[in-house]
């Protein structure tokens, strides 16, 4: 949908394009049913947050920015055998470092605890909630199916008053876990199998990250859930579409309780990539089996792997935007992220030289113990970056597969008898290949042309092909990792059942051996770099000023927007 033209001092604006979300709540403030748009980022602190949850932060935060509102950073933590201050902490971490803030408003669900089970006492008393007896295997067995309707608990008529004592009885502690749980008393014939006298409050005796050991009783999230949003004055509670189904029990809830505010739940899609797992349980395997090597692992999907690997704030917040707010799931293709964060660090990047699998060059007409020093640009995207100074000297580091013995037709790089250019350096020809006793090259034996200084000469020969390289005695030694999508299928699990079936063997790979330019020395960790004709790569943090560690970011090749072009 689109938003009507306006006049802006005689000039007609560009119409601004209006997804169904913004759309619905103009109508709500242009009828007078809100005043001020509140929205909220609920995140259960039980693991780390991955890029589908950044697109429905960038969603709450924004909207409640565009419409002059405001949004709340919400912790639903109300299950504390799961949840840890780790994951509070990175979760805090990881908003702010999207570039989003919630001000003085953060809260907890554990905030809401006395007054949640107020309210469910107040169900109790008017007869619609019951406390239950039913182990959870009787449970889903009167439950019913998508296709039968369920049975009512043999307890589900018990006197309001004994419903009371048992509930506050749980409360005091003096049941088991599992012994006994408070239900809603709503329709075990409904279609919706989310209404058939769904669970509200169980019994369970483990430590809570903020409550401690106060309470042995936990509200369910479809219980709390609605209750914290009215709390908080939620206007619009903006969740992914797997809740559709649950939003007639978020009514109800509201309904049936006495508050003076009913937020309205409006579902989207969530965000669906190929080669990637998003189901917070399988990430967790993922870290807890060691098939990674930790949350913020650079393969994994989660914003703390996605930074370790290089990426960007502004990259991933157009991405969100790029990809929009829909009604029906859909799967984005990976190249759109690449694409928008090769768009940003073309901007930013600096470019420096590196050579991962370095082959030796020898320049034997170069003065012996001369070393020069060439000038590089910085960025060619932003002058303002500046130059620096690189070594140059008779021996030098060239990648291994920028040369060829019996180069294939169209080769432009080295190969014997041919010449090329270096990088902000000189003209080069191959005169000699030294192999070892295995047949191996381990060295190439080269003339440079003096007058090429700068990559003209004086009788202004062309070359084809220029090469990146670094002077052998001045580079500092480091180790690249490369990483490849996790999985080798697009859709983990669809073929066997188990998504574990479809890791990638090759979905990391370390070159030991690599080669930078001393201007890297020092970088600090997260800083990202292009490695000229390589891709960009970001310091890890595992790096050391010995031995710095080079994760790759992206590709320099952009699929996506040639794709594009050609559509």
């Amino acid at each position: 949908m689109e938003r009507p033209e306006e006049s802006n001092g005689g000039e007609t604006a560009a119409p601004v394009r209006r997804d169904f979300i913004r759309s619905r709540i103009d109508e709500d403030l242009a009828s007078g049913r809100h005043r001020q748009v509140v929205t909220r980022f609920p995140p259960e602190p039980n693991g780390y947050l991955h890029i589908g949850h950044a697109k429905a932060i960038c969603l709450n935060f924004t909207v409640a920015q565009e419409f002059g509102g405001r949004c709340h950073l919400r912790f639903d933590d109300t299950n504390p055998t799961k949840e840890e201050q780790e994951f509070v902490d990175n979760i805090e971490a990881d908003i702010r470092w999207l570039g989003f803030e919630w001000g003085d408003h953060l809260y907890f669900a554990s905030d809401y605890f006395e007054r949640l089970y107020g309210f469910a006492v107040e169900l109790i008393e008017k007869d619609k909630a019951y406390v239950d007896e039913l182990d959870a295997e009787q449970m889903r067995e009167y439950r019913g199916t998508l296709t039968s309707p369920g049975r009512e608990s043999p307890y589900r008529n018990r006197p309001v008053a004994e419903s009371l004592d048992l509930f506050r009885r749980m409360r005091a502690g003096d049941f088991p876990d599992g012994a006994l749980v408070l239900r809603a008393k709503i329709d075990m014939a409904s279609p919706n199998i989310n209404l058939r006298d769904p669970v509200l409050y169980r019994i369970r005796r483990a430590h809570h990250h903020r409550t401690g050991d106060d309470w042995c009783i936990y509200p369910m999230y479809d219980y709390t859930h609605p209750l914290s949003d009215a709390i908080e004055g939620i206007t619009h509670s903006l969740c992914t579409l797997e809740f559709e189904d649950h939003r007639p029990l978020y009514d109800w809830v509201l309904d049936n309780v006495t508050i003076d505010c009913h937020p309205q739940q409006i579902e989207f899609a969530r965000l669906g990539l190929p080669y990637t797992v998003m189901s917070k349980r399988k990430l967790i395997d993922l870290v807890t089996g060691r098939h990674v090597r930790g949350w913020d692992d650079p393969r994994m999907p989660t914003l703390a792997g996605y930074r370790r690997r290089g990426y960007t704030p502004a990259a991933i917040r157009a991405f969100a935007e790029a990809i929009g707010v829909a009604k029906a799931n859909s799967e984005v293709e990976v190249g759109l992220l690449e694409h928008h964060l090769r768009e940003d660090l073309n901007q930013h990047a600096p470019r420096v030289m590196a050579v991962l699998a370095p082959l030796k060059v020898v320049l034997t007409n170069y003065p012996a113990g001369k070393v020069e020093e060439v000038e590089a640009i910085n960025n060619p995207e932003k002058e303002s970056d500046g130059s620096r100074r690189i070594p140059f000297s008779g021996e030098l580091y060239i990648e291994r597969e920028d040369f060829a013995e019996e180069p294939p037709k169209g080769w432009f790089r080295l190969s014997p008898g041919k010449e090329v250019r270096l990088k902000h350096g000189y003209y080069v020809r191959c005169d000699e290949v030294i192999k070892d006793a295995a047949g191996e090259i381990t060295e190439l034996r080269c003339t440079y042309d003096p007058e090429s200084a700068g990559g003209t000469t004086p009788d202004r020969r062309k070359v084809k092909g220029t090469l990146h390289w670094v002077s052998a005695s001045h580079a500092i030694p480091a180790e690249v990792r490369i990483y490849e999508s996790l999985f080798a299928e697009a859709h983990p699990g669809e073929r066997t059942g188990d998504y574990l079936d479809d890791l990638n063997p090759d979905s990391l790979r370390v070159l030991a051996d690599a080669r930078v330019e001393p201007s890297l020395a020092g970088a600090g960790a997260g800083s990202v770099f292009q490695f000229l004709r390589q891709g960009y790569f970001c310091v890890d943090p595992d790096s050391t000023p010995e031995r710095p560690i080079f994760n790759r970011t992206v590709g320099l090749k952009d699929t996506w927007a040639k794709l594009q072009k050609r559509s």
